[in-house]
This record gives structure tokens, C-alpha cells and sequence, in this order.
């Protein structure tokens, strides 16, 4: 009797504990420092500046933090700091990133919510927000110019969630 009680338990708890394991998460980060932002002043707004030195760190550091996230898709914007902030990771991981226009949000929420398996998206400090709130999650995400270290972890669900997270 006690062997079946622990059978119907374990069998339950496998039960319950495969849809978790299979759930989907979406990482979310802006590009990394522009060259041309200076700390504490808003950017030059360059037309499609490359990656500071800072940028190049905080890009290679996206590698050590999502290296074991099962990650199967990546999406950039057509910008160069979007697509030089995934490089290091898309080279560890073998996934060559997918570009989809900064001004195609729609499109890519839907790409995002088709994609099987975990997915990272790196867009813009005004376009992540807009990416999250098309994911389901009713909480504003807000980004400043200056903040470069958000990683937004979405969980797609009846309900969804996001988890913000900082990282260097």
C-alpha cells in the first residue's frame, strides 16, 4: 500500500512538474553602451553607432550569463549595436540571430510567441517596453537613455510575468 501511495505521488509530481519544465522564457536586454553615449549626458544620437568598449564588455558578458539558458533563437533589430550585442552569444550558442526592423514590433511578438524554445530578443530602450507589453505583460517596463544593464525575463503563460534583473 505504502509503495502505491508513493507511486501515485511521484507519478502526480512528474505530472505537474513537466509543463513547468517545458515552459518557455523570453529574455529581453537593450543593445549595449553606444560609443557615442557619454555617462551621465544623453546620447549624440548617432544614426547607427557601433558598441563602446563598455558596450563590448557588457555583450561578451551576455555569453557567462545565458550561456546555459537553452536558448534557440535570437532576434536583433536592423541597427549595429543590436546585432554587435548579440554576436559574442550567437557565436557561443551557434544561433545565427534573426533581424527584424526596429519599427516592426508586431511582427517580431509574433515571431517571438511562435518560437519554440527559449528566446532572446535585443532591442532599444524604447522597444523592448513595447516587446514585453506585447507578450501579455500589463505592468510598464520602463527603460532611461542611461540604463544599460536591464535583463527582462518574460514567462509566457494565461497570465504572464516578467522578471527585470540587472547584469554588468
Amino acid at each position: 500500500m505504502r509503495i502505491v501511495r508513493t507511486l501515485v505521488l511521484l507519478f502526480i509530481v512528474a505530472a505537474i512538474a513537466r509543463p513547468a519544465l517545458a515552459q518557455q522564457s523570453i529574455f529581453l536586454v537593450r543593445h549595449a553602451e553606444r560609443a557615442d553615449s557619454v555617462p551621465g549626458q544623453p546620447p549624440a544620437m548617432a544614426s547607427d553607432p557601433d558598441l563602446s568598449e563598455a558596450g563590448r564588455a557588457r555583450a561578451q558578458s551576455l555569453v557567462s550569463l545565458l550561456k546555459d539558458a537553452g536558448i534557440t533563437a535570437i532576434y536583433t533589430t536592423e541597427y549595429k549595436r543590436t546585432r554587435q550585442t548579440a554576436e559574442p552569444i550567437a557565436v557561443a550558442l551557434g544561433v545565427s540571430p534573426t533581424v527584424i526592423k526596429g519599427s516592426e514590433t508586431a511582427r517580431l511578438v509574433k515571431e517571438v510567441a511562435a518560437s519554440k524554445g527559449n528566446v532572446l530578443v535585443i532591442g532599444h530602450s524604447n522597444t523592448i517596453p513595447e516587446v514585453i507589453k506585447g507578450l501579455g505583460v500589463t505592468t510598464p517596463q520602463p527603460i532611461k537613455d542611461e540604463e544599460y544593464d536591464n535583463l527582462f525575463i518574460v514567462t509566457p503563460g494565461q497570465v504572464p510575468s516578467v522578471i527585470r534583473l540587472h547584469f554588468k
